[in-house]
């Protein structure tokens, strides 16, 4: 990259592009009027699944249900 060459404001900031992204999405979440707010606010949660490997192979995986902090 060129020295003098322009840098994101978020990279600036010191964030990654998921934490602005997160950011902006919250925001505009926020500012919906009922019931498009509510309905926004239960798309948010999240599900994953973890893998512990051992050996070079998967152990069974773990599934988390993790909601945003209010």
């Amino acid at each position: 990259m060129a020295p003098n060459a322009a840098v994101p404001f978020w990279r600036a900031a010191g964030m990654t592009y998921i934490t602005y992204s997160n950011i902006c999405a919250n925001l505009v979440r926020n500012c919906l009027k009922e019931p498009y707010k509510t309905e926004a606010l239960t798309r948010e949660k999240v599900h994953f699944s973890i893998s512990k490997w051992t050996d070079g192979k998967p152990e069974k995986p773990t599934i988390r249900s993790d909601s945003p902090e209010e």
